[in-house]
C-alpha cells in the first residue's frame, strides 16, 4: 500500500549553485563531520513536541488561569458566594476573560517565533489585556452602573501580570525545546543540489529546522558537504541509516531530474515509515511549507499533531487503569515465573518501534533462560521444548505481555497498535521484514500491546510469507482507520477474542 507524498515549493532561482570544483564524496567507512544544523542530542520523533500541541497546551493553561481569576474576582466584588451573585455582577469578568482569550489568540501570542524577543512577546500580551480591560469596563458600566469597575481594573492588572509571567516561562521553555531538539524538526535531503543548498542556507539563517544530512542517489558525483551539512551516502545508505528514527521528514530535492528518476526515488522511499516531501519549483517559501516550525495555533481539521497528543492521553489513562486493575495478577504471575524455573522474572527484547526506532520491550519470561531467543531466529511452535510450564499458560492467555504497560507509560508503545516484532525476526529462512515491500508501514505509529491484527486471529509467530503479508495488511488497515472509538472497541474485545482463540500457537 503506497503512501502519499507531499509537495512543497522550491527556493528562489537566485540560489547559488554548488561549485563544480567541490570535492567529491568518498564512500569510505569512518566518522564524518556532524554538520552545523545537527542538534547536540538527537531526540526520537515519538518524543518530539509538536508546535500545535505546545500551543494548545499553553492556551489551555491561559484559559484555566483566566477562569479561576474571573471566579475569584466576581466573588470578591460582591462579598458573597458566587452561586448567589447576580448575573450582572459576574458578566464583566466573563466578558473580560473571553476578550483576553480572543485577544491573545488574535495577537499571535502563541507563536513564540525564534526571532521574537521577550519584550516583543510581552507587548502582544499587554495589547490583548488592554483590549480585554476596555471590554470588561464597558460591561461593568452596562450591567452594574460602574460599581464593579474597580474590581474589573484589579482583575485586569492581576490577570495580565500572571499570564505575562506564564508566557515568559513558555517563551524560555520553547527556546530550550528548540535548542535540545525536542521541538525543532529534523530533516534529511535526497539530492545534493542547488535547491538543497538553498534550503540549508535558509535553515542556517533561521535555525527553525535541523538538517541531519544529505543523501544522493549519484553519490559518486556528490560533494563531501553541502554548506557544511555532510553528504552521508547514496540511497541505499539512507534506507538502512541509523538516523531514520530521528528524522521527521525526508525531502527529495532533485528538482531538475527526469520524471523517471524522480518516480524511481519516490518509489524507493515511500516504503519507509518517515514522511516524504517532494520539492517542486515554486515561489521561494519552501522552508515554511516544509517544516511547520513556527509555533502557531491552527484551527480546522485535526492534524497528526493533535491526533498524537490525543492518543498519548488515551494511552496514559488506559495504562494507569490497567496497571491498577491487574496489580494482583502482576504479582501472581511474577511469583509463578520465579518458582517455575531459575532465572529473571522479566525477559527483555529489542524490537522496532515508531519510525523504526529500536526499543526494549518487556515481557514475563516464558522460556528457559538458556533457550531464550532474543532475535526470534526460531519462532515458537506447538509443544516447543523451550517454553516452561508457566510459560505455556501465560503465552496462551497473553499474560506474558502485561509488563508492556510500562513501555506504554514510557511513551515507547501504545495500548493499541501493530504488535512490535523482534529485530531480525525470521520467517522460514528469510527475515520477515524483507518479505513484504511495505512492511515498514506498520512502524508509522507506535506499536501496541494489542491491535487490529490480534483480534482478527493474527497473533503469535508467523511461519510463511503469506502470514506476514496478512498481518501487515491488517496493521496498515488499522493505521488508516484508527480513531479513539476503534481503539476502545479493540481494548474491549481483546480478552474474549484471545481467550476464545484455540488455534493460535504462542
Amino acid at each position: 500500500m503506497s503512501r502519499p507524498v507531499s509537495v512543497a515549493a522550491n527556493p528562489p532561482e537566485s540560489v547559488p549553485p554548488v561549485p563544480a570544483e567541490a570535492p567529491r564524496l568518498r564512500l569510505v567507512q569512518g566518522r564524518r563531520k556532524r554538520g552545523p544544523l545537527r542538534p547536540a542530542r538527537l531526540v526520537p520523533v515519538r518524543s518530539r513536541i509538536g508546535p500545535q500541541t505546545a500551543a494548545r497546551a499553553f492556551q489551555s493553561l491561559d484559559m484555566t488561569v483566566l477562569t479561576v481569576l474571573a471566579v475569584l474576582a466576581a466573588g470578591g466584588a460582591t462579598g458573597g458566594p458566587l452561586l448567589t451573585t447576580e448575573l450582572g455582577h459576574v458578566a464583566p469578568f466573563v466578558v473580560g476573560a473571553v476578550a483576553a482569550a480572543i485577544g491573545l489568540r488574535a495577537s499571535a501570542a502563541y507563536a513564540y517565533n525564534r526571532s521574537e524577543r521577550p519584550l516583543g512577546h510581552l507587548l502582544r500580551v499587554t495589547t490583548a489585556f488592554a483590549a480585554a480591560g476596555v471590554a470588561a469596563l464597558a460591561a461593568a458600566w452596562l450591567f452594574t452602573d460602574g460599581r464593579s469597575a474597580r474590581a474589573v481594573l484589579v482583575w485586569t492588572g492581576s490577570a495580565a501580570l500572571l499570564v505575562g509571567v506564564l508566557h515568559l516561562g513558555a517563551y524560555d521553555l520553547t527556546r530550550a525545546w528548540r535548542r535540545n531538539g525536542r521541538m525543532t524538526p529534523n530533516l534529511v535531503f535526497v539530492g545534493a543540489t542547488p535547491a538543497a543548498g538553498g534550503l540549508i542556507q535558509a535553515a542556517l539563517a533561521t535555525r527553525e529546522v535541523s538538517v541531519l544530512g544529505v543523501f544522493d542517489d549519484r553519490a559518486a558525483r556528490a560533494p563531501v558537504t553541502l554548506h557544511g551539512v555532510p553528504v552521508l551516502g547514496d540511497l541505499e545508505a539512507l534506507l538502512e541509516h541509523r538516523l531514520l528514527p530521528y528524522v521527521d521528514r525526508i525531502v527529495i530535492t532533485v528538482t531538475d531530474a527526469t520524471e523517471a528518476r524522480t518516480r524511481a526515488l519516490v518509489d524507493r522511499l515511500r516504503n519507509l515509515p518517515n514522511e516524504v516531501t517532494l520539492l517542486l519549483p515554486g515561489d521561494g517559501r519552501s522552508l515554511e511549507r516544509i517544516t511547520d516550525a513556527p509555533l502557531a495555533f491552527v484551527d480546522g481539521q485535526r492534524s497528526d499533531d493533535s491526533r498524537a497528543f490525543g492518543k498519548r492521553v488515551q494511552d496514559v489513562v488506559l495504562a494507569v487503569i490497567g496497571l491498577l486493575l491487574t496489580a494482583p495478577l502482576f504479582a501472581a504471575v511474577a511469583l509463578a515465573v520465579r518458582l517455575d524455573s531459575p532465572g529473571p522474572i522479566l525477559f527483555r527484547q529489542k524490537r522496532h518501534g515508531f519510525n523504526n526506532e529500536v526499543i526494549t520491550v518487556w515481557k514475563f519470561r516464558s522460556m528457559r533462560v538458556e533457550a531464550s531467543d532474543a532475535n526470534a531466529r526460531r519462532q515458537v511452535t506447538k509443544d516447543d521444548d523451550r517454553v516452561t510450564r508457566v510459560g505455556r499458560f501465560i503465552r496462551k492467555t497473553s499474560l506474558d505481555e502485561l509488563p508492556q504497560i510500562f513501555n506504554v507509560l514510557r511513551g515507547e508503545m501504545s495500548v493499541v497498535g501493530p504488535r512490535p516484532h523482534a529485530i531480525g525476526m525470521m520467517t522460514g529462512e528469510a527475515e520477515a521484514s524483507k518479505l513484504v515491500a511495505h512492511y515498514a508501514h506498520r512502524h508509522r505509529i507506535k506499536p501496541g500491546i494489542t491491535g487490529w491484527a490480534q483480534i482478527h486471529g493474527s497473533r503469535g509467530p508467523v511461519h510463511t510469507s503469506e502470514e506476514v503479508a496478512a498481518r501487515v495488511a491488517l496493521d496498515v488497515e488499522y493505521i488508516e482507520r484508527r480513531s479513539l472509538w476503534l481503539d476502545l472497541y479493540i481494548v474491549l474485545v481483546t480478552v474474549p477474542r484471545l481467550l476464545g482463540d484455540k488455534a493460535a500457537i504462542r
